[in-house]
């Protein structure tokens, strides 16, 4: 007979189980390895603020885990959209079946509202995604993949820290400097000590500079199904500078990146000679409204998104 199921906030002193346990039920890539750094920058050093965290408990064990991570959005009119995104959750491989997911992410719905929290959107793969439509949430669109090749897929792949030439470190004067531009829908604000936060502290990824006249552009070395790639996570500032500094400056097989439908970045893209990657959906976007929130926001041409707004996250 299985033990009483609890469920409560996980605290700080869990953090180990709750990364073994993520361990155990999700694996771990060698660019997204687990570990204690990475759950406190993502849930705990967040500037949108500390994550809604609860785990499930059976007898003195930790089998479940449901996390909703801050975060924010503005309008194209400025205004501030409270959001938390449905990201770790994990249940231990010998408690399957006993509705955890369920039970854990209706209470932390339940606590956003409380809250006052607007929104709640996250990624979710094909296997999780029915279970996040049968309880309410809605499409919005697929996010694909833009490429533009380059001779250097004739030859063997190199390792991601080969795929960059002339690039810089993310520094504190670049992020003091950078300027977003206006939101064109739902956007992420792009302030100092979120870009600092995302890209100048991540413990497992290392993003660089790439410049070029009134442009930068944010870039990661990869290799991604045998391929090298520079993917382009961001660009500020004049799009086409900062992607032709990125092209300038990749030693990959590839460029990758993807820009929201409409943005000056994906039209400037085009521009340089990337093309989507067809029949290609990287991600699913799906969103769970807490409020009356306006129709539009269900359809993905009213988003402002890049790469950076997804990966690693």
């Amino acid at each position: 007979m299985s033990q009483t199921l609890t469920t409560r906030r996980m605290s700080s002193e869990d953090i180990p189980e709750v990364v073994e346990l993520m361990r155990l039920s999700l694996g771990e890539t060698s660019l997204l390895v687990r570990s204690s750094d990475l759950f406190r920058w993502k849930h705990l050093l967040n500037p949108f603020g500390s994550s809604i965290a609860l785990v499930a408990v059976s007898g003195d064990q930790i089998v479940g885990l449901r996390t909703f991570m801050r975060w924010q959005l503005t309008t194209g009119e400025g205004d501030i959209v409270r959001c938390v995104r449905a990201v770790d959750t994990a249940t231990h491989p010998q408690h399957q079946r006993r509705g955890i997911f369920r039970r854990l992410t209706e209470e932390a719905l339940e606590i956003a509202r409380r809250e006052d929290v607007d929104l709640v959107f996250n990624t979710p793969n094909k296997k999780s995604k029915p279970g996040y439509l049968k309880m309410g949430w809605k499409e919005v669109g697929p996010i694909g993949a833009m490429a533009r090749p380059s001779w250097r897929l004739l030859s063997p792949p190199k390792e991601p820290a080969l795929t960059l030439a002339d690039a810089a470190p993310i520094d504190a004067d670049w992020i003091e400097d950078i300027e977003d531009r206006s939101a064109n829908g739902l956007r992420t604000p792009r302030t100092p000590g979120y870009l600092q936060w995302r890209y100048g502290s991540h413990p497992t990824a290392r993003y660089q500079l790439a410049r070029c006249g009134a442009g930068s552009a944010v870039v990661r070395g990869n290799l991604r199904r045998g391929r090298s790639e520079l993917a382009v996570v961001e660009v500020f500032g004049d799009p086409s500078h900062a992607l032709k500094a990125a092209v300038r400056a990749s030693r990959a097989q590839y460029v990758g990146t993807w820009f929201s439908p409409g943005s000056p970045e994906r039209s400037s893209a085009f521009r340089r000679g990337f093309v989507t990657v067809p029949r290609l959906r990287a991600l699913n976007l799906v969103m769970r409204p807490l409020k009356q929130l306006p129709d539009r926001w269900q359809d993905l041409e009213a988003w402002d998104t890049a790469v950076g707004d997804f990966e690693l996250l």
